[in-house]
C-alpha cells in the first residue's frame, strides 16, 4: 500500500499546480474565444462567484481525464475523492469570499487568488485522503454520478442562473451569460 499511496500522493501534489495554472488561464479563455457558447461552458462568462467556482471544477476535470489513468489501479476511490475534493474547494472559496466582503465590505483580489490557491490544496488533500481510504466501487460510481452532476449545475446556470446573489456579477449587474 505504501508504493500505491506515494504514486497517488504524487499525483495529487501534480494536481494542485495544474488546477492553479489552468484554472487560472479559464478565468481568460472565455473573452480570448470571442465568447464562444463552447468556451462558455467551462470557463467563467461573467465576474460572479457561482462562474469562477467554474474554474476550479474544470481544471480538475480536464487533470481527472490524465491522472485517471494512471492511478486507477491503486484506489477504488477516485471519484469520490474527486467530488469531495471538488466540494471541499468550492465551499471553502464560498466562505472565504462572504466572510471577508462581510468584514470588509468590499471585494479584495488578492484574497481571492490566495482562496483559488488555498482550495486547491484543500481540494487535492481531500482527494488523497479519500483515496486511501479505498472505499468500496459502489460508492465510487455514486461519486461520478455526483461529479458528473455538479457539471451539468454549472453549465445549466450558465445559462440560466438563479437570481440569487451568488450568481450576480455586481460589476456588470448581470446574472449568467450575456
Amino acid at each position: 500500500m505504501d508504493l500505491y499511496y506515494y504514486k497517488i500522493k504524487e499525483w495529487e501534489r501534480i494536481g494542485i499546480y495544474w488546477i492553479i495554472i489552468v484554472g487560472s488561464l479559464l478565468h481568460y479563455t472565455y473573452d480570448w474565444s470571442n465568447k464562444s457558447l463552447i468556451v462558455a461552458l467551462f470557463s467563467p462568462v461573467n465576474e460572479s462567484l457561482w462562474e469562477h467556482l467554474k474554474m476550479g471544477y474544470w481544471a480538475l476535470t480536464f487533470f481527472m481525464a490524465i491522472e485517471y489513468w494512471f492511478i486507477r489501479d491503486y484506489t477504488n476511490s477516485f471519484f469520490i475523492g474527486k467530488t469531495l475534493g471538488i466540494i471541499g474547494m468550492n465551499l471553502f472559496i464560498v466562505i472565504v469570499f462572504y466572510s471577508y466582503t462581510a468584514i470588509f465590505n468590499k471585494h479584495l483580489f488578492i484574497i481571492d487568488i490566495g482562496s483559488f490557491i488555498l482550495g486547491a490544496i484543500l481540494c487535492q488533500f481531500i482527494s488523497l485522503k479519500a483515496m486511501e481510504k479505498n472505499l468500496n466501487t459502489g460508492i465510487d460510481r455514486i461519486g461520478l454520478i455526483l461529479f458528473v452532476l455538479i457539471g451539468a449545475i454549472f453549465i445549466l446556470f450558465t445559462f440560466r442562473p438563479p437570481y440569487l446573489p451568488i450568481f450576480k456579477d455586481s460589476s456588470k449587474g448581470i446574472y449568467g451569460i450575456e
